[in-house]
């Protein structure tokens, strides 16, 4: 990987800094920063997200409020059950290469739905059938299997840190353009939030 990127916060700070927002959030002394008019006018020419975070589609899970970010601090794509298609990781590869960002999170959340359905269907091995929420479970059954080697209690929320692990090593090395970046200074980190405390957990 030959471009100049752009300079952005150190993965080590980035991931120090929505730590520090996640726990206010959970303990409600949210900031909510960078939300007013002044930053939203400072964003028109061009944005310098400190981080990417790679998340479920559920509505209960906005990266922004998790991290008690605001305007322009993440660079967020979602899809249901965080898997990293090859749309996902274009988003991934254009915010390090082109914004500089040098910390992705891939973050599952507790009693995901998406996983959910791959657990019901974990030993299935037909083809998809019915409509395009079968392309998220084929996705995810890998993870299920790998989850049920280790047990089958608490199969969903095994799964879960599971399929967000291996999302994560997927990001990382990702060809031709993560898995460079990797050696460049950018981190990738599975992470698992739990809808009733607010809390992330860092796998």
């Amino acid at each position: 990987m030959t471009e100049q990127r752009v300079a952005n916060l150190g993965a080590g700070e980035a991931r120090q800094r929505l730590q520090e927002g996640n726990e206010r959030y959970r303990s409600d002394r949210g900031e909510r920063p960078h939300s007013d008019g002044a930053r939203r006018q400072a964003l028109v020419d061009g944005q310098r997200p400190f981080a990417s975070v790679l998340t479920c589609a559920d509505s209960r899970v906005p990266p922004e409020l998790i991290f008690d970010c605001g305007l322009g601090d993440l660079f967020v794509v979602r899809v249901a059950g965080n898997i990293a298609d090859d749309a996902a990781l274009g988003s991934l590869e254009y915010a390090s290469l082109h914004l500089g960002v040098n910390l992705v999170v891939v973050m599952g959340h507790r009693s995901c739905g998406a996983v959910g359905a791959a657990v019901d269907n974990a030993d299935f091995d037909g083809p998809a059938t019915h409509s395009h929420v079968d392309a998220l479970i084929e996705a995810i059954r890998p993870a299920v299997r790998e989850a049920k080697q280790a047990g089958t209690d608490d199969l969903l929320e095994r799964s879960v840190r599971q399929n967000a692990m291996r999302v994560g090593n997927g990001i990382r090395t990702s060809e031709p353009v993560l898995a460079g970046l990797v050696g460049q200074g950018v981190q990738v980190h599975a992470s698992y939030y739990d809808l009733q405390t607010g809390q992330v957990e860092w796998l």
